[in-house]
């Protein structure tokens, strides 16, 4: 029992380490950042907001250009692929709703 007792100290060290752990808490901690950021936001602040995370949608595209540039075609190369189509049109439809935005704060003549 007590050699047990001392093993957890190595286990919650080693479970800590882990990339994968580490890696999904960082995403539950944006999750939570994320919402409490949105949720706290004035209306009339969502336009720049959208547009900013447009340009940040778009860092994601050199992570799937990355990706894709695999020597070998294995699956890393078609998901990398796949990256790139799908963060590509996130980013076009990102500016084109935020240009269509923009657009009702124009002034009619």
């Amino acid at each position: 029992m007590l050699a047990a007792l001392e093993a957890w100290p190595q286990l919650a060290i080693s479970m800590t380490s882990h990339p994968l752990i580490i890696g999904i808490t960082i995403f539950v901690l944006a999750v939570f950042i994320g919402v409490e950021v949105i949720t706290k936001i004035p209306p009339t602040l969502h336009t720049p907001l959208m547009s900013g995370s447009n340009a940040i949608s778009g860092i994601t595209i050199v992570g799937a250009l990355l990706a894709a540039g695999a020597e070998h075609m294995s699956l890393a190369r078609w998901l990398g692929f796949l990256a790139v189509v799908l963060a590509s049109i996130n980013v076009v439809g990102g500016f084109l709703v935020t240009h269509r935005m923009l657009g009702m704060f124009r002034r009619r003549d």
